[in-house]
């Protein structure tokens, strides 16, 4: 199971983290994963290239986990934008988790 951690301490997402695996189907055939992969990385590249904030990120060298950490010290518009684009990777994710909710959960930590 893809287990999605976001901390949003007074309705800001400061960070969040993915571990697991969805074990859908088999590698290179798992639709979930491939669904939750894809939102979650488009939602971090696109902070990086849209706004000026350059997020601390970590990763697992065989895949199945990624932390993203989001700077405190934001301007009032980079943290609008990182904040919109986290809570769209928010609402993707819970669609995903709706239809597949057997192979992934979502903890929101407030």
């Amino acid at each position: 199971m893809i287990k999605v951690v976001f901390d949003a301490p007074q309705e800001r997402i400061t960070s969040f983290t993915l571990s697991g695996h969805a074990n859908f189907a088999k590698k290179g055939s798992d639709i979930v994963c491939a669904g939750v992969s894809a939102v979650s990385f488009g939602a971090v590249n696109a902070i990086m290239s849209l706004t000026d904030v350059e997020p601390e990120i970590e990763q697992g060298r065989e895949g199945g986990y990624l932390r993203c950490v989001i700077p405190g010290n934001l301007s009032p518009e980079s943290e609008e934008k990182v904040q919109l684009l986290l809570n769209s990777m928010l609402i993707s994710l819970q669609t995903i988790e709706r239809d597949y909710g057997k192979y992934m959960k979502i903890i929101l930590n407030q």
